[in-house]
């Protein structure tokens, strides 16, 4: 679910500082973007949305919820956003943001 190895080497790269802040960023970022997916999902905007949880979540380490945001956002471009399992994708966002944030807490990142 989450790509310990990615985030080690994020907080290496930037600092812990940095990687302080950049965490609650990250997650408020993306939480925007699930939420407004969850309150209305725009089929027109679901690619978009998609390549962009997408980076996210591939630069946080966030594997599973980044390859089911690569999978939607291909259907979409393929013209079929309709069959895209906007369900799954966000159940993964809450459950990589919940073992992301577990993980720093009990020091899996460290």
């Amino acid at each position: 679910m989450i790509d310990w190895q990615r985030v080690i080497s994020l907080r290496n790269e930037i600092g812990e500082d940095d990687f302080a802040e950049i965490v609650p960023i990250f997650i408020e970022e993306v939480s925007e973007i699930t939420e407004k997916i969850r309150e209305n999902v725009t089929l027109g905007d679901l690619e978009d949305d998609l390549h962009c949880l997408k980076g996210s979540a591939v630069n946080l380490g966030f594997s599973e919820f980044a390859d089911l945001c690569h999978k939607g956002e291909s259907m979409a471009a393929k013209g079929a956003a309709d069959s895209v399992d906007v369900v799954a994708i966000l159940a993964s966002f809450d459950a990589s943001r919940a073992a992301f944030l577990k993980g720093l807490e009990d020091g899996t990142a460290a």
